[in-house]
């Protein structure tokens, strides 16, 4: 199998992680009027056959490990199960992120959704496989953390500006209360998962029995794939915003919308590989599980630059907005930049 082999190559993939997880959410925008649990289940064939073709391909070749099948081949039961179960969980805690923002909207799901999952998951990771100078990477994690509660600040000075302007629309204020509370317990919940999946992929690839990141990265997509039947049948008939669905539903849509769905996967799963192989390069490079997991999450103001340029969901802010927005992006960039260079002032 192919792994990086220099630093600047792991750094890379961590950033091409970054972009890919940041990105794949623009296909709901492509497909408006298309429910995402429809959407969901291109999405999850979309990351196993990503993943798949990743195992056939880059996993296969190269000198560095076992090839792909004699990895599986070789992987032990309980390997296979954490690999799974990481699957099962991320997708859970996806689903229920999402979820967070129908109901309550991205200001109250991103700042604890995802910024619960970057805490966590770095905590986790690095305790499991420790690599890095630790003073840095968590001051790093610490400094996208504050950009990601600006983010939310930002909407939600936003939202409610942009509600005060139109009079006439009000909302009973209790339904409110309740639709923020729903989004609260939605966004905990999934990010303490979300901080989970990538330390439980790291248990999997431990020996003995352990597998490398292209024959985990596939057992991983089969645990999303097949995790998807039995958690949207649930979301579908109780859906968390709007009226139940029926599968049915799903062969109604487009060929885009299809279309749309499986690239929104392969696009997330090409970053969620990229992390797993960066976070198996060799040891004596530093890289190791936190950091890859670290630079991953800096996805979320990738998602805001998407939401801000291409967007413009934020047309018309304030000028308290605007210097948020630019005090999000420059504390976002200082973290990632700390974070980077974590592994190389790491203890010999």
């Amino acid at each position: 199998m192919i792994v990086p082999q220099s630093y600047v190559v792991a750094l890379l993939m961590a950033v091409l992680t970054m972009l890919c997880w940041g990105s794949w959410a623009n296909v709901v925008k492509m497909v408006k009027g298309w429910r995402f649990e429809l959407l969901y289940f291109d999405y999850a064939l979309g990351i196993l056959l990503a993943s798949a073709v990743a195992g056939l391909t880059l996993g296969s070749m190269g000198s560095y490990g076992l090839p792909f099948f004699e990895d599986l081949a070789q992987a032990g039961g309980r390997n296979i199960a954490f690999g799974f179960l990481g699957g099962v969980v991320y997708n859970l805690s996806n689903i229920l992120v999402v979820g967070a923002m129908a109901v309550a909207g991205l200001g109250v799901a991103f700042p604890i959704g995802v910024g619960l999952a970057l805490v966590g998951g770095v905590i986790w990771n690095y305790f499991v496989n420790p690599q890095g100078n630790p003073m840095l990477l968590f001051s790093g994690v610490a400094l996208v953390v504050c950009a990601i509660v600006l983010d939310g600040i930002a909407y939600r000075v936003h939202t409610l500006r942009k509600a005060a302007s139109q009079p006439g629309q009000t909302t009973d204020a209790a339904d409110q209360k309740a639709r923020i509370k729903k989004g609260i317990l939605l966004s905990v919940v999934g990010g303490i998962l979300m901080g989970m999946f990538f330390p439980l992929v790291e248990i999997g690839k431990k020996d003995p029995g352990g597998m490398g990141p292209y024959a985990i990265g596939f057992i991983f997509s089969v645990g999303v794939f097949l995790s998807t039947f039995v958690f949207n049948a649930f979301f579908m008939k109780k859906p968390v915003e709007g009226e139940p669905l029926k599968f049915s539903d799903y062969f109604k849509g487009s060929t885009l919308a299809h279309t749309a769905g499986i690239l929104g996967g392969v696009v997330w799963a090409i970053g969620t590989l990229s992390s797993f192989v960066a976070a198996s390069a060799p040891p004596e490079l530093q890289v190791g599980p936190a950091i890859a997991y670290a630079l991953g999450q800096g996805s979320t103001m990738v998602g805001a630059f998407w939401g801000v340029v291409v967007w413009k969901e934020f047309a018309g802010g304030s000028p308290l907005v605007n210097r948020l927005i630019v005090l999000m992006f420059a504390l976002f960039i200082i973290g990632l930049a700390v974070v980077s260079v974590a592994p190389l002032f790491a203890a010999r």
